[in-house]
């Protein structure tokens, strides 16, 4: 079966396989426990078990056949990946792979060894004791010599560094994987490395979908790409609902949908602080009034409008002001919004919280508003309050847009 033969993307073909061995690995793991076996023995000795232990020595050891089943699936997954990668506007500096960093992994291993700071048991397995840290004894190669997570992580750690020489390093990693980082940091202390206090941990609570939480190797996952297909349709039933796509032909309502839905489904996940567990409702997301992405990007599609009948009637974005006199009390109030943008970002980076710019655009876009709603702009008699009133929509925009930017948010022109 291949990607093209199942009709599938690669990604999506290989997650079916993943399912798929979870369920039969569960059968036998039941059909030994009925025979009267241990679970944990079941768990070792299940005939699945038994041939991914045995295919991953094999992969260790360069095994040709194996080798090039793995890179058949690898290609067929990160084909999957990088497509969904590109359709929500995401992209990466460097991968590390673990099959990159695993042999490093076991170099640090050896050299735990040889401190004394690890330690093997009977069966060959080695092992690091982190009961004075609190936390436990930690496996980290088996009895059979094959690395285990904590072993690429150790390697991928040590080639960041090499790479970097950081000063921190932010493990973006969900709150399940917080005795996982632990383990990490402490084990690094012990092997002595100078980057072992730079590593941080960003634990973010998970998010739940109105059906319940989502578990992989049950195949409850909803996948990024079926999610984002949901938040587009989702904009557009929205949009028609609000009658907002007069004049747009089908290719850019299309294209608006599809930044609409973007940026329903990131600002829903970003406003909330990292730290918190969320329950992701795309129906609500894609509300055009609200704290939503739609609503600031509304609101930047607003001022588009504003600024190109602006330009079309010959009223310029900047001019002396001078004559201006006494400020709106929304004038004023928008300006004070505006003038906190580099304090924001500056707190959001400190906090690692994406939240912080969110909420920011939010407030801003309510500002703008609130302006909108109590003075002339356009239809200013007085040509230099027009033309400051015009001036101030713009730099909003700019504010908008580029605060949604941080976000990876995208902005319409016209909606």
């Amino acid at each position: 079966t291949t990607p093209e033969s199942a009709g599938l993307k690669g990604d999506h073909l290989a997650g079916k396989y993943y399912v798929l061995f979870e369920k039969h690995y569960r059968e036998e793991i039941k059909q030994l426990e009925a025979e009267g076996v241990t679970n944990e023995v079941a768990k070792k000795q299940a005939p699945l078990m038994l041939e991914a232990q045995e295919m991953l020595q094999k992969w260790e050891a360069g095994d040709e056949e194996v080798m090039a089943l793995w890179h058949r699936m690898n290609s067929w997954v990160y084909d999957g990946f990088n497509a969904t990668y590109a359709n929500i506007g995401v992209d990466f500096d460097k991968f590390y792979y673990e099959s990159g960093t695993y042999l490093l992994g076991k170099e640090r291993v050896e050299e735990g060894l040889q401190k004394g700071v690890f330690f093997k048991k009977e069966n060959g397995s080695v092992w690091v004791d982190l009961q004075a840290e609190g936390l436990d004894e930690k496996l980290l190669l088996r009895a059979d010599g094959t690395s285990v997570y904590i072993t690429q992580d150790l390697g991928t750690a040590e080639l960041k560094y090499q790479d970097f020489g950081y000063d921190s390093s932010i493990y973006v990693i969900a709150d399940e994987q917080n005795y996982h980082m632990q383990v990490l940091q402490a084990t690094l202390k012990k092997l002595g490395k100078p980057y072992a206090d730079a590593i941080h941990h960003l634990s973010y609570g998970m998010v739940d979908l109105p059906s319940g939480k989502m578990k992989s190797r049950e195949g409850t996952v909803v996948d990024a790409d079926e999610l984002v297909k949901e938040v587009e349709e989702a904009a557009e039933a929205a949009t028609l609902e609000k009658g907002k796509t007069e004049g747009l032909g089908e290719e850019e309502l299309a294209a608006l949908y599809h930044t609409l839905g973007l940026g329903a489904l990131k600002y829903y996940l970003l406003k909330v602080d990292p730290k918190k567990r969320m329950l992701f409702n795309p129906a609500e997301s894609v509300r055009l009034e609200g704290d939503t992405g739609p609503f600031i990007q509304y609101s930047y599609a607003r001022i588009s409008k504003i600024r190109r009948d602006a330009e079309a009637t010959g009223v310029a974005a900047d001019a002396d002001f001078s004559q201006l006199g006494d400020l709106h009390p929304a004038e004023a109030a928008l300006i004070q919004q505006l003038a906190g943008y580099a304090g924001v970002v500056a707190e959001a980076a400190q906090a690692l919280s994406p939240a912080i710019v969110a909420q920011y655009a939010y407030e801003v876009a309510k500002s703008y508003n609130r302006f909108y709603t109590e003075v002339p702009i356009l239809k200013e008699a007085d040509l230099v309050k027009k033309t400051f009133r015009v001036a101030l929509s713009a730099k909003t925009a700019e504010t908008i847009k580029t605060s949604l930017g941080l976000l990876g948010i995208a902005v319409p022109e016209r909606m």
